[in-house]
């Protein structure tokens, strides 16, 4: 009987072909504190205070407790269940007869012998799900330090933006003082005024912009940390750091048994096989004890004197249940499956994550190297523009339209180091493994 019992599961497989290597990877070890790889001594800061204050994160180191207390709460079913009871009755009848009275105090208890392991099968599945709970505390930890960095790193990129506008700002004003100036010796025409007032307005707009975007991103970092947004938070100023080295992305069957998030996907598959061997097992006879005893008597003073007990063991088996049981094995056994396919897509989408940022590093490192020299082509065309403006040879809407695209080059150059910050960011966050673990007694 035995034997017709679910196996235990080994080594979960999942239902994906072999991996082959990733298609790049450096040299330089990740820690499992990914952050402390920019040597940012505030994004440090930042991120220790986010793990220990987000509410969120909180709250979900609470659910975890509460798998614990499962796992508790089914142990005590392997452990014998005792009662102590007391009670007393008097009768008084209508008619003139003696009265009587029946007192009781007793101990009972009980215990079923787990024969098939089915209660244990239950206490394995519960563990495995507390495992898994405390997994998705680490996968929701490192997804916490991502966003942290990534809206710290914003608001530096949009403080930064916000200092470029208001250059931008000054030196349109300039511009505008001397064009205007050029216009009352007939050297301009007043269409030239009025295209500089645009250019002039846009980066007003732009500053306007900033301003607000700077206000949201303190407000989110702040709730990120557990704080009220509306509260003053102060900031020191900062730069972006320079991109560390590419980590080693190492073997896709590292990054497997890395990643909180696939290991909580396996452990789930484990808790569900359990599942399957308690629903089987279920169809088997238990085994149980019952002991009992007692002190019954019709007066108080006699209570202690006179005691009885009772062993009896019942062995109960299931006959017909009109086909609960194989149902319940059958959607455990499902529910495995589904476990299973869960667990082989988020392998995938591991990997997915480390390729895609790995190819879109790369792509980015080019567009900056791209932005950076249509930056100092547009630079070097504009002086040259400006020089043949003052000496009357091109008229002042080349220079314009030369001077927006520079301006709006200098904002894109900002915006492509952030989003390259923010791809290395991703990639670590898809390699980095999770914090200190207990392992679940």
């Amino acid at each position: 009987m035995l034997g017709g019992c679910s196996k235990k599961l080994g080594e979960v497989q999942a239902p994906i072909e072999e991996p082959a290597a990733f298609s790049a990877s450096g040299t330089a070890v990740l820690p499992d504190r990914w952050w402390t790889a920019f040597d940012d001594p505030v994004l440090n800061e930042l991120v220790e205070t986010a793990l220990d204050s987000n509410l969120r994160l909180q709250a979900n180191w609470q659910q975890f407790q509460a798998a614990l207390a499962v796992v508790d709460r089914e142990s005590s079913f392997l452990w014998p269940q005792a009662e102590a009871y007391a009670g007393a009755s008097i009768d008084r009848p209508e008619q003139d007869f003696s009265s009587g009275e029946d007192l009781q105090i007793g101990v009972g208890a009980s215990y079923e012998i787990d024969l098939w392991g089915r209660i244990r099968a239950g206490v394995q599945a519960e563990k495995f799900r507390a495992q898994a709970t405390f997994l998705d505390h680490q996968a929701a930890a490192m997804t916490l330090s991502a966003e942290t960095a990534i809206t710290w790193y914003r608001l530096i990129t949009t403080a930064k933006q916000l200092e470029l506008a208001e250059e931008q700002i000054e030196i349109n004003q300039n511009i505008m003082k001397l064009i205007r100036n050029r216009f009352a010796s007939g050297q301009v025409r007043a269409v030239d005024i009025l295209r500089q007032e645009q250019l002039l307005e846009s980066t007003r707009d732009q500053k306007i912009f900033y301003e607000r975007q700077l206000q949201i991103l303190e407000n989110d970092l702040s709730v990120l940390l557990g704080k009220p947004p509306q509260n003053e938070f102060n900031l020191p100023e900062k730069s972006l750091p320079k991109l560390p080295l590419l980590p080693d992305t190492g073997l896709p069957l590292e990054l497997i048994r890395r990643r909180p998030d696939v290991r909580q996907a396996y452990n789930l598959v484990l808790a569900a096989d359990r599942e399957l061997a308690q629903a089987i097992r279920a169809k088997y006879p238990r085994l149980s004890l019952d002991v009992s005893g007692e002190f019954v008597s019709q007066s108080y003073n006699d209570l202690f004197r006179n005691w009885a007990y009772t062993l009896a063991g019942n062995l109960v088996a299931p006959v017909f249940y009109g086909g609960r049981l194989r149902a319940e094995a059958e959607r455990t056994e499902a529910v495995k499956e589904q476990r299973l396919y869960e667990y082989g897509q988020t392998v995938l989408t591991s990997f997915r994550e480390v390729e895609n940022a790995l190819i879109r590093e790369i792509a980015q490192k080019q567009r900056i190297d791209v932005t950076e020299r249509r930056l100092e082509l547009a630079q070097k065309t504009n002086g040259q523009l400006r020089i043949e403006f003052l000496n009357g040879m091109s008229d002042y809407l080349d220079v314009l339209l030369g001077l927006d695209e520079e301006q709006q080059l200098q904002r894109d150059l900002l915006d492509a180091r952030q989003e390259l910050l923010e791809i290395r960011i991703a990639l670590y966050r898809s390699l980095a493994g999770g914090l200190e673990m207990p392992e679940i007694p």
